[in-house]
């Protein structure tokens, strides 16, 4: 990456914009469900801070069209922001404007103002110059700390880098690409656990991972696909047809290059739906009666998954290995969670549903990353380029 880290500039009195993604569930009385999002960038913002900098925070949230509506303010975030900075923060009615300029000439060094939705303007989402410009009124140095959106075409991730000569990365961003990149270039042997329902998605990275990944463990629904395609009986569970022969394609270059593809060697099942169950079975996989259904890997799978992971010297997990949603359900992943917990392996987790699967069981430390970055990390991963990033560099040059 040719793009410095904040570190690396003198912010000191300056005006700094940084741009994060607060795109974070709501409750219906607009409360902040994940706050997993704004906690990966207070290390930055305090630093900025720290530095006597004048901090100025946008975002999106929603998909507002380009108009105001209240339900996707950012004034709910704003609060819990300010509660976890410690600090008072400025909160204008808009983006752009008078009151904008008014409450940045009046901060002082260290204080903090949040803009309001950026996505209220059609500026924002046109990618206008215009409106580029008049956003980057309030600063002097750009911080892109938003790599979940570094594949996106918005004015504050494009047009507004022609207005400043002072270009950087927040720690966050910074850390995705350092750790993504240890899993594009991994310690060997490498494992990849692979679940979750997106099937195609996943079947496309592990494609994209056949030169340089030793063993593949599959859960979830991914895994009844993988056995439906190998002819395996998989009675009612969910399975996603149109992926079937792009994992019989996948298993096949996996086979030529002697890459170990594990499957659960038991599930559990259920007799009936989710929502109307009497019990649950540990059944072989591949073996499912007709009127049953595969919610989770058995407790044979999850030793079996937990001895091949403690073998590996790197690991990638996205995608958990049942339905979570129910308790019942989550044991496999929650003993996945605590085998890679207990293991000192450089381990990078992608996916919210994984990251909130795994919460409780692991915390980030100098070798477990749990990434922000969902989609496009995983786009990152199979080689796709981050055009925000690239357009960043070209400034720069």
């Amino acid at each position: 990456m040719k793009v410095p880290s904040i570190a690396e500039l003198d912010i000191a009195d300056k005006r700094v914009l940084i741009r994060v993604d607060f795109d974070v569930p709501l409750s219906k009385d607009a409360e902040v469900l994940n706050e997993a999002k704004i906690l990966s960038v207070i290390p930055t913002i305090k630093y900025a801070m720290g530095q006597k900098a004048k901090v100025v925070i946008a975002s999106g949230l929603g998909n507002p069209k380009g108009r105001y509506n209240k339900k996707y303010s950012l004034e709910p975030i704003g609060k819990i922001l300010s509660e976890m900075l410690g600090a008072e923060i400025f909160f204008p009615d808009n983006s752009i404007g008078e009151a904008v300029k008014k409450i940045g000439s009046d901060m002082q060094p260290g204080q903090v103002m949040l803009l309001e939705n950026l996505e209220f303007q059609k500026g924002e989402l046109e990618n206008s110059p215009e409106f580029a410009k008049k956003l980057a009124e309030c600063a002097d140095i750009y911080v892109n700390e938003a790599f979940s959106l570094s594949t996106q075409i918005k004015s504050s991730l494009d047009s507004i880098f022609e207005y400043f000569e002072k270009l950087c990365v927040g720690f966050q961003f910074k850390k995705e690409i350092e750790n993504l990149d240890r899993i594009r270039n991994p310690e060997r042997p490498f494992a990849a656990v692979c679940g979750g329902s997106n099937v195609l998605e996943k079947v496309d990275l592990m494609e994209s991972m056949l030169e340089y990944v030793d063993t593949v463990l599959v859960g979830g629904v991914l895994a009844n696909t993988f056995l439906n395609a190998l002819g395996g009986e998989t009675g009612k569970s969910k399975i996603d047809k149109a992926a079937v022969y792009s994992v019989k394609k996948f298993m096949s270059s996996a086979e030529i290059r002697n890459i170990r593809v594990i499957l659960p060697e038991d599930v559990v099942a259920i007799d009936g739906d989710l929502n109307n169950y009497s019990s649950s079975f540990i059944i072989s996989s591949g073996r499912i009666p007709q009127s049953m259904r595969v919610v989770d890997i058995g407790p044979a799978a999850q030793a079996d998954f937990a001895k091949r992971l403690a073998k590996a010297k790197t690991i990638l997990w996205t995608g958990p290995m049942g339905i979570c949603e129910d308790p019942e359900f989550k044991k496999g992943t929650d003993s996945l969670a605590k085998s890679l917990a207990e293991s000192e392996t450089l381990t990078v987790i992608i996916g919210q549903d994984t990251a909130e699967a795994a919460l409780g069981s692991i915390k980030e430390d100098g070798q477990t990353f749990i990434s922000q970055g969902g989609q496009t990390a995983l786009e990152y991963i199979m080689g796709h380029k981050l055009r925000v990033l690239e357009a960043m560099e070209n400034r720069l040059k």
